[in-house]
């Protein structure tokens, strides 16, 4: 998925190949390439398996003949003959000829490759046939995440909570059921649209989500995963103009990733909002995000959790340094989010909120609460949040011993390195006698 492919220059004659990055290329690409093929070939079995083999394909063939000008189209271009070559070998199956006529028709027309709107279009209405009310919510979240987000199942189980065989088969009948149901590929009818509305924002912020902190691999950051979801948000919003929670929900987003340069380091490690540069924040981001925000807070109905997590984004936003971020304000609208959502991730940001407002012993002690409720001992950020606050506290060996906790949990690369640096530096302040104390010692 995302906004980088077709940007990718043509080999010139007699030039070294550049180096493939394929595997990059599948994680930020496959969402799209598999939308588009689910459009075209109706079937998201069918699609996922032409999908694997145009990779293949890309495998073989890209090492020694260089990069097309277009390795998205040249995907979807290539799975789609797969397909039609799967199909052709296929013809005993009567439910599969509407299929492999149309493909042979796209074919004898010449089709070209798809555009990149097309590809855009297609991010969209997946969504919303991935959303559809048939489907229980968390086959539609699982579904999404799979498809669009190109999310692997044992990702999406980790997210979830759930052994992965049991995913992996609520997968299969979600497929299933829209078979069935012959559950079309299209954005629904106006009238139609509010019913999918809550979900669709859902699948959105979680593929943003997933973007903005990766939740596995090398990079903290998956950039085109946040671009997809920004650009899917805009044509929500274009859909559905007097929604103000849809405008909230492109604001919070749009907020968050307009510190997306200042995150990490030149070495990809992660860079703590209070230590990042804010001149390379994107403020005239910043500026739409403000307007999407006040423009939502004005509407003639009570703020939603959007319009509240974007209000909280604005307050940050809106701070020149750290010392400016207004604390009691943020934990105040945390208060107001944890009124109409029983989130216990709302509750561990508001006690984090309160930590910097009144002090970490107070942040402490609401996180001692909400650990009592054992809500978040699956959540790497749990144990990571009570050691900042104790390493605030200089309770140094209880800080060391919550940092390993959530290096244990946590499976993505950049964030391993940042806690192991800050569980060295713990350990290290533990270690350290505290001053006059190594001379007590030696009179001792």
């Amino acid at each position: 998925m995302g906004a980088v492919s077709g940007d990718i220059l043509p080999m010139s004659h007699g030039a070294e190949p550049p180096a493939l990055n394929l595997e990059g290329l599948y994680r930020d690409e496959s969402g799209r390439v598999l939308a588009t093929l689910i459009r075209l070939l109706g079937d998201f079995d069918l699609a996922e398996e032409a999908m694997q083999e145009a990779f293949l394909a890309a495998l073989r063939h890209w090492p020694h003949e260089g990069l097309p000008e277009r390795p998205t189209g040249w995907l979807i271009t290539t799975a789609r003959r797969k397909a039609l070559d799967q199909l052709r070998r296929r013809t005993w199956l009567a439910a599969r000829r509407h299929t492999l006529e149309h493909l042979e028709a796209l074919e004898r027309r010449g089709m070209s490759d798809e555009t990149d709107e097309d590809m855009h279009d297609d991010a969209l209405r997946l969504i919303f046939t991935c959303c559809h009310p048939a489907l229980a919510t968390e086959a539609q979240v699982a579904l999404t995440l799979r498809t669009v987000c190109g999310l692997s199942t044992e990702e999406i189980s980790h997210a979830f909570l759930v052994p992965v065989a049991t995913l992996a088969q609520r997968l299969v009948r979600a497929k299933q059921k829209i078979r069935e149901a012959a559950i079309p590929y299209c954005v629904p009818p106006r009238e139609q649209l509010p019913d999918r509305l809550k979900a669709v924002m859902l699948v959105i912020y979680l593929v943003f989500n997933e973007g903005y902190a990766a939740s596995s691999g090398e990079a903290r950051v998956r950039q085109a995963l946040c671009a997809e979801a920004i650009r899917l948000g805009r044509h929500l919003a274009k859909l559905m103009p007097h929604e103000p929670e849809v405008r909230a929900l492109l604001a919070l987003m749009l907020l968050h990733d307009s510190r997306r340069d200042a995150r990490v380091d030149l070495q990809g490690d992660i860079v703590l909002l209070d230590d990042q540069d804010r001149t390379r924040w994107d403020h005239r981001q910043i500026q739409e995000g403000l307007a999407l925000v006040e423009s939502a807070l004005r509407a003639r109905v009570p703020p939603g959790s959007y319009a509240l997590q974007a209000a909280i984004a604005a307050v940050h936003a809106q701070a020149a340094r750290t010392s400016d971020t207004d604390w009691h304000q943020i934990a105040d609208l945390y208060e107001r989010l944890m009124r109409i959502t029983d989130s216990p991730v709302v509750k561990l940001n508001h006690a984090v909120a309160v930590g910097m407002a009144d002090g970490p012993a107070r942040g402490l002690e609401l996180l001692n609460a909400l650990e009592a409720r054992d809500e978040l001992g699956y959540y790497h950020l749990f144990p990571a949040t009570r050691a900042d606050l104790l390493y605030r506290l200089e309770r140094w060996d209880d800080a060391a011993d919550a940092y390993r906790q959530a290096l244990a949990l946590t499976t993505n690369e950049a964030e391993q390195r940042f806690l192991r640096r800050r569980l060295l530096e713990a350990e290290a302040r533990a270690a350290t006698p505290a001053p006059g104390e190594g001379d007590r010692d030696a009179c001792d």
